[in-house]
């Protein structure tokens, strides 16, 4: 790349890094991963820089490369991680703010969702995308978004349990 289309890359990099991120980490839960799948997502934009004719659906490719990543990463057999119910360093007592709380509560429940039905949920309802968007990214039919979104809400409903009206009277 020549030193133009380097300080292009590296101006949408700052003003897309964060969002990025925590887009990843609604996806999969942990941060570490988050800034790892972050980082493949940039890694790919960054390789087929050159290749991208419209600059303007970058924000498109990055989610697509991340979804992708997300799901591709879930089945690798080192990443099959057993989660319990107890954590040892869970803080204590109820000093945590309410957004916080119900910010953990819907990351926890996300990790029970499987992986795309979780990509389907964080790109529908936290990323804001309507279902043509959603099935652009993930180049699959809306009929597979609609059909990934309500399995996927079902996951999430039953994996919060009776936290699910904990979050409802925050809102």
């Amino acid at each position: 790349m020549d030193q133009r289309e380097e300080q292009e890359f590296a101006e949408y990099f700052a003003a897309r890094r964060e969002a990025v991120r925590r887009m990843a980490y609604m996806m999969c839960g942990d941060w570490h991963r988050a800034d790892d799948l972050a980082q493949t997502a940039f890694i790919s934009l960054h390789r087929h820089w050159r290749k991208v004719r419209d600059k303007g659906a970058l924000d498109a490719y990055v989610r697509r490369t991340l979804s992708r990543a997300v799901i591709d990463e879930s089945r690798r057999p080192w990443r099959r991680e057993k989660f319990t119910d107890v954590l040892p360093d869970r803080p204590a007592g109820g000093s945590v703010e309410d957004g916080i709380a119900t910010r953990q509560t819907l990351v926890a429940g996300l990790r029970e969702v499987p992986p795309k039905q979780r990509a389907v949920l964080v790109l529908r309802f936290l990323e804001g995308l309507d279902v043509a968007g959603v099935a652009e990214v993930m180049k699959c039919s809306e009929g597979t978004v609609k059909s990934q979104s309500a399995r996927g809400l079902e996951a999430l409903r039953e994996a919060l349990g009776g936290q699910l009206d904990d979050l409802r009277s925050t809102s």
